[in-house]
């Protein structure tokens, strides 16, 4: 049964926008929203009054009115996303004024800055449902859990899916080798070790290398360099605000980073070889990945063991069986000539990951089942 595929259901998943428009003629009030728009990588729209033309006030994607124009945006058509913006904290007409043009939101600056630049990014990344995220690690070390997240991420592309590859794992190589981007020009890890508040999405994308139709985050070849927390955080966020597909290679160990990966995961997927130790290897990783991630599901790998099978590793982990990882004949000498692991739409490793992506496109079919449930264990 070499590459078989479990039956089952996974998490399902579904441009950049104009920016908002601003209604000011306070000079240091425009100031800071125009600072705030640059963190939030927006571009926005700046009128004395509500725009004349037709639609314009209800088309951007979301509306903010100094105080100081207030009365000129009386009579606008109300609409959501209009916020009223100012910096004098103990004004007792303010709440009267936000009534007056339907305002959402009363901000107050600088206390409301942080928050601010969080709802115009989303407003100019068009925020809708989030990418599947999908992490994978090898129950040992060798089990091929990074030429799957490769493949993963190569079928995603090429069926048409907005993908980023991320490289979760700094002792892994670099995944960008995989893909033979190595030299390719773009941003690396080491890049955004310092990022501490939000990273726009759409920016991201655009600095990152693009190979084989998706954009990859990986490791640079002469810093050693440690990604905190919120750095991780910070990033994969922002992948996953772009929709589409984000697959994540993750190391054995849980560190901060690593947890904070394994909590914006939909589903993770463990490599394990059909050998006693890779189980009992995989057994700790699962416990350390399992305090984390709540769905966590079962690649098996041959050759096997005398005696065990697929579904004999997901019984003894008591993990949900995903399916088993064939072998492909020549994937090396393929990757020699520029390959990677995937590329061949007719192999044995694009099958297996196309039909993983044709399940995971079947709306609802594992929703609301628990991670160590009994299905996969049917023949």
């Amino acid at each position: 049964m070499a590459g078989s595929f479990a039956s089952e259901g996974l998490p399902t998943a579904e441009g950049r926008r104009c920016g908002p428009l601003i209604v000011t003629e306070e000079a240091g009030l425009l100031d800071d929203l125009l600072r705030l728009c640059a963190a939030a990588g927006a571009v926005p729209e700046v009128r004395h009054g509500p725009p004349a033309e037709k639609g314009g006030w209800e088309r951007a994607p979301m509306v903010l009115v100094g105080d100081d124009a207030a009365s000129r945006c009386r009579g606008t058509t109300r609409r959501p996303g209009v916020m009223l913006v100012g910096r004098d904290q103990d004004d007792p007409d303010v709440w009267r004024r936000a009534v007056e043009i339907g305002a959402e939101y009363v901000l107050r600056l600088p206390d409301s800055e942080s928050w601010l630049v969080d709802q115009i990014a989303n407003a100019v990344e068009g925020v809708g449902r989030s990418a599947l995220t999908v992490g994978v690690m090898g129950g040992r070390g060798g089990s091929g859990a990074s030429t799957l997240a490769c493949a993963l991420a190569v079928t995603a592309a090429r069926s048409g899916r907005r993908t980023m590859l991320i490289d979760g794992d700094p002792l892994g190589g670099g995944i960008d080798v995989l893909l033979g981007g190595e030299e390719s020009q773009g941003l690396r890890w080491p890049d955004f070790a310092r990022s501490k508040g939000r990273v726009g999405g759409g920016a991201l994308e655009e600095a990152l290398p693009a190979l084989h139709g998706l954009r990859v985050l990986s490791w640079g070849r002469d810093d050693e360099v440690i990604v905190p927390p919120q750095a991780m955080r910070s990033v994969l966020a922002a992948a996953r605000r772009l929709g589409g597909v984000v697959v994540v290679d993750l190391p054995r160990r849980v560190d901060e980073g690593v947890a904070e990966a394994l909590a914006q995961l939909d589903v993770g997927l463990m490599v394990v070889p059909g050998e006693l130790r890779a189980v009992a290897a995989a057994q700790r990783v699962a416990a350390a990945v399992g305090m984390v991630l709540e769905d966590l599901r079962i690649v098996a790998r041959g050759p096997y063991t005398a005696g065990l099978d697929e579904q004999w590793v997901a019984q003894a982990l008591g993990l949900p069986l995903v399916g088993e990882l064939p072998v492909e004949a020549g994937l090396p000498a393929a990757q020699d000539k520029g390959m990677p692991p995937g590329g061949d739409s007719r192999g044995a490793l694009a099958r297996f990951c196309t039909a993983f992506w044709e399940l995971a496109d079947s709306p609802g079919r594992f929703d609301g089942v628990p991670a160590r449930s009994s299905w996969g264990e049917t023949s």
